[in-house]
């Protein structure tokens, strides 16, 4: 049977088609009807074959009648699910409609799912379904990523069925949710600080479960944003210097409070070394009054870094620090 540019049918097996293209035996990835509708683009890489040369043809199907059938079954099934979903939407029956939006929820159509889910639980409250009904509402709601929403309903859930089924997935995703939609530092954290109470509750609650070790991770990660974010703070306040007040002691506070709380973060030694710098410069710019028992606080600070961090990289800084400060103490 002769194709378009010269391609010429010999036999076909598994799913590849033996042809002749220009009198050069080649082998055609695909079965012998795509080469009947397609027949159109040829790439040919080099391949050793046995003990012959061939070449390793991918055909690429144009838009022909079988391409333009495909497109149109695909709208056809599109649209008779979505002429199903408003016809259980408008349905009386839940239990039928239960049963569509888990079906909904196994093929991944999430926004369907949760909005039957959410009828179902009102309906079907003080049943067992009412529960799986909540608990995969918030489920929906989490893999759409609608984190926000997932976890006002994974909350509504363990508080209302504190011994439920799902209780402790429930607390997991509530707290998981919120660290996936946490922002960048320089934004507002509520879902951070969320995100570390419900995953410190679910370590509190469930010690031993499989996920401990990821809400673990997952709490030190939202601890340490929070860490750079009281960093970023404090080095503001360290910029604008005595800029319209003493902007070193409000920088001072920040870093020990943000040291205090994240004792294990990894920007502690970032806190530490900019709070013995705050204390240097507010030291520096006292009246000749105050500079000695000021630099004694400095000489206090680099004394906590330096045992702290022996091998710091920003060793030398610190002992330029104290090099200076020394000069105004009197042993």
């Amino acid at each position: 049977m002769q194709f378009k540019r010269n391609c010429v049918f010999l036999w076909q097996k598994n799913n590849f088609s033996f042809i002749s293209y220009r009198n050069k035996a080649v082998i055609a990835e695909g079965n012998y009807p795509w080469l009947r509708f397609g027949g159109a683009f040829l790439l040919l890489n080099l391949v050793k074959f046995g003990f012959s040369e061939i070449f390793f043809v991918t055909l690429r199907v144009e838009m022909t009648i079988m391409r333009k059938f495909i497109i149109f079954s695909l709208l056809a099934v599109l649209f008779c699910s979505c002429g199903e979903y408003q016809k259980v939407l408008k349905s009386t029956d839940y239990n039928y409609k239960f049963e569509f939006a888990k079906q909904a929820f196994e093929q991944k159509r999430y926004v369907q799912a949760a909005t039957l889910f959410k009828d179902c639980s009102t309906v079907f409250k003080g049943t067992d379904k009412a529960e799986e009904s909540l608990y995969l509402l918030a489920l929906s709601n989490y893999e759409n990523k609608d984190y926000i929403s997932s976890g006002a309903y994974f909350k509504t859930y363990y508080q209302r069925y504190p011994k439920g089924k799902y209780v402790e997935p429930a607390r997991f995703y509530c707290g998981y949710g919120y660290y996936l939609d946490s922002p960048d530092p320089q934004l507002d954290q509520t879902p951070t600080i969320k995100g570390i109470e419900e995953l410190q509750a679910f370590l509190d609650y469930f010690p031993r479960s499989d996920k401990v070790a990821q809400a673990q991770n997952a709490i030190f990660e939202l601890q340490d944003k929070l860490t750079l974010k009281q960093l970023q703070n404090a080095q503001l306040y360290y910029n604008l210097g005595n800029y319209m007040g003493n902007n070193y002691e409000s920088c001072i506070i920040v870093a020990q409070n943000a040291v205090r709380d994240y004792p294990y973060s990894k920007y502690k030694e970032e806190l530490e070394l900019l709070i013995l710098k705050a204390r240097f410069q507010e030291a520096d710019m006292s009246v000749d009054e105050r500079k000695q028992e000021r630099f004694r606080e400095v000489i206090d600070e680099y004394y906590s870094f330096i045992n702290n961090y022996p091998d710091s990289p920003n060793r030398s800084e610190a002992e330029n620090i104290y090099t200076i400060a020394r000069k105004y103490v009197k042993d």
